[in-house]
């Protein structure tokens, strides 16, 4: 076959595909050369995803409330708290989209002897059918992070 026929052949059934909507696997605009990129979690050494977040500056205990139940409540985990002092707050993290528990929380205590107290009695309680997982916040700062 003559190549300028090949040429209108395919040219031909190009503009049929197009014309009946069909779309075909072309990348279309540019490179992504130059187009921002998003900050990256920092990693410590064993490649393990670390958050940073600050502790809390008035010297209270912040402690960390895993393994909860999914229909937990924040005022429901902050009576388990209240029963060994004093709470400042009690807060369960949830998705941000679906607004649904994710399984942990934070309460923060400003008597370090009540926190204590409470960690101690409340780590691998079960409530609510789960055993909770308690203990202190772990606070890291970027000198933890990128040590030599």
């Amino acid at each position: 076959m003559d190549p300028a026929m090949t040429k209108m052949i395919a040219s031909g059934l190009i503009g049929l595909v197009v014309g009946l909507g069909i779309g075909l696997a072309i990348p279309r605009g540019g490179s992504k050369k130059g187009a921002a990129k998003k900050p990256q979690p920092k990693k410590d050494r064993g490649g393990e995803i670390r958050k940073t977040h600050p502790a809390p500056a008035d010297g209270s205990v912040e402690i960390y409330v895993g393994n909860l139940s999914y229909d937990m409540t924040e005022p429901q985990l902050l009576a388990e708290f209240v029963k060994f002092g004093t709470v400042a707050s009690a807060r369960i993290i949830t998705n941000r989209f679906n607004g649904k528990s994710k399984g942990f929380g934070f309460v923060i205590m400003p008597d370090r002897g009540e926190a204590e107290k409470a960690i101690n009695a409340l780590s691998e309680k079960e409530i609510m059918g789960r055993p909770m997982k308690v203990n202190e916040a772990r606070n890291l700062d970027k000198q933890v992070l990128n040590k030599d």
